[in-house]
């Protein structure tokens, strides 16, 4: 729709109503009209309601479901399909190193994306369809394979492809996802409501964990959906395409986006506005004059909008971009990459853990032997501790909520490094199945913390950058690094992390064996907390 200067004149309240009226609403309204007609960033989005919030975190549980159904099967899939042992290192790598490469540019490409129906949406439907795909390959390659060719080394060679391709492309796109759904967060909220939506997101991504691993901890062999279906693995491919598509539906109608757009004839008018209408308030005429020469300096540069845009997206000035982040943003990256690399690798072998050496079973076994038959016991056991920790994860959100005031960020950031570090180094000195149930309660905070404290700090960043550069009268909401790519640069520590983990850990394992998971995830977690504690940047 063309916005036209009687429509807009018509849109905004006479000055004598807006002083009378109450500054909550008047606020309210101000900054929805202001924000229909501004690029993200330069004034501060409405309040939020907790319903829209909680549609918004829907994405999160849909996530979280996929993933804790991968974590729970993937290890057994591959080994179900005969993936030798040295090729381990491969599927844990591809993915990762494709994502730690393009993540920053997908970050970036979205920050500049121009598409009428927001800056973040596209990619996270076209990274949700990915990630379904990938589901159905890894879930059903066997199946899938065994409809199409008959001779039985044809079927393993490539059941295993299939299978290792499904994995890849559901790794790449659940990890790519993260980074655009934060940024779509911080985008359409104000900075009380990114705290709120972070929350909720870590709540929602621990209730989504905790249905996963339950779907995967029941034995559906014996039920209709058993009979009806060729394997379990489809009966569970099935709730988890059904439960990812109807969160995903919802995420994406949660909050409108406003597209990024620069349109002389808005900006032409908005000047002419803030010129005519002046407030009471000494904050609203801060605002106001921000807004002018926030607008009048985007109204300089409009011309060269084209070719800075396109040089901005080259990969070479993303690395640039990257390279020259401030060092509290580096330290920030790499405090998350000690913590993911602690989460992942106790995380992606736990189940195949707990049915080798909680419960002594092996997957190499005939598939009617005792000894597999104890391994699978194991996995199931196995997902029902997942399912223990995405609980906790979920509780500890709102736990979070009410210590934040007390030990602040850097409490929160150190108890979560230290309380995995400890309980995973208990697991490995004794891997009893209770004692080892008990404490996947303590991986729960470690999650909560990964995906709610390192992004508030991001956002606290930001804030501060902000108020800086309105006090020097400079426009907040452009700093070279826009919310999207310092959100990517601060996930791609996750693909990093199954980087280093695809080199290293794979071969320890196949040489020590999977007890070897937990007491390195130990490791690490405890070296991290040295890292939080003493080189982040806490902003007061």
């Amino acid at each position: 729709m063309t916005l036209t200067k009687e429509s807009f004149y018509r849109a905004l309240p006479p000055p004598s109503e807006v002083a009378k009226a109450d500054m909550d609403s008047t606020r309210g309204e101000e900054d929805a009209l202001l924000q229909s007609v501004t690029r993200t960033g330069a004034v501060v989005p409405k309040k939020r309601a907790v319903g829209r919030l909680v549609m918004h975190s829907m994405a999160m549980f849909g996530r979280e479901f996929c993933y804790a159904v991968e974590a729970a099967f993937v290890t057994p899939v591959l080994l179900s399909v005969g993936l030798p042992k040295n090729l381990y290192s491969l599927v844990w790598l591809i993915s990762p190193i494709l994502g730690f490469v393009l993540q920053p540019v997908v970050g970036s490409a979205s920050d500049h994306c121009t598409c009428s129906w927001g800056r973040r949406r596209p990619y996270i439907l076209g990274l949700g369809i990915i990630m379904l795909l990938g589901t159905a390959l890894y879930l059903n390659g066997d199946v899938m394979i065994s409809a199409f060719i008959g001779e039985r080394d044809k079927q393993r060679t490539w059941a295993i492809v299939i299978t290792m391709l499904g994995v890849v492309l559901f790794d790449f796109a659940a990890d790519f996802i993260d980074g655009p759904i934060k940024a779509y967060l911080f985008d359409v909220c104000s900075h009380r409501d990114k705290e709120k939506g972070l929350h909720y997101h870590a709540l929602f991504t621990g209730l989504g964990g905790a249905l996963g691993y339950l779907i995967g901890a029941i034995d559906w062999s014996q039920t209709v959906l058993g009979y009806s279906l060729a394997s379990e693995f489809q009966v569970i491919f099935f709730f988890a395409a059904l439960v990812f598509l109807i969160c995903l539906t919802v995420h994406l109608r949660s909050i409108p986006e406003v597209p990024l757009r620069y349109e002389n004839e808005e900006t032409k008018f908005l000047l002419e506005v803030t010129e005519s209408y002046k407030y009471s308030s000494i904050e609203e005429e801060i605002k106001n004059g921000y807004l002018k020469s926030t607008l009048k300096a985007r109204g300089a540069d409009s011309k060269n909008h084209a070719g800075a845009l396109k040089q901005r997206m080259t990969l070479k000035s993303l690395l640039k971009t990257l390279l020259n982040m401030p060092s509290h943003y580096r330290y920030l990256c790499v405090s998350h990459l000690f913590g993911w690399m602690a989460f992942l690798s106790n995380m992606l072998f736990f189940t195949d853990f707990m049915g080798q050496v909680v419960y002594q079973g092996s997957p190499y076994a005939p598939h009617n032997s005792t000894l597999y038959l104890t391994y699978k016991t194991g996995v199931e056991v196995g997902c029902w501790g997942l399912c223990i920790n995405a609980i906790s994860s979920s509780a500890y959100s709102y736990v979070q909520k009410i210590l934040l005031p007390y030990i602040g960020l850097k409490g929160l950031y150190f108890t979560g490094y230290l309380l995995f570090g400890l309980g995973t180094g208990l697991i490995g000195l004794f891997p009893n199945v209770y004692s080892t149930l008990a404490l996947c309660s303590l991986f729960g905070v470690m999650s909560s913390t990964l995906y709610t404290v390192p992004f508030h700090l991001i956002a606290e960043y930001h804030k501060e950058e902000e108020s800086l550069k309105l006090q020097d009268g400079e426009q907040a909401g452009e700093h070279g690094r826009g919310k999207g790519i310092d959100c990517a640069a601060l996930t791609c520590m996750v693909q990093l992390a199954q980087i280093i983990l695809g080199v290293g850990l794979g071969l320890l394992v196949s040489v020590a064996g999977s007890a070897v998971t937990v007491i390195s995830a130990s490791t690490v977690a405890l070296i991290g907390c040295c890292f939080v504690a003493f080189c982040v940047r806490y902003v007061e």
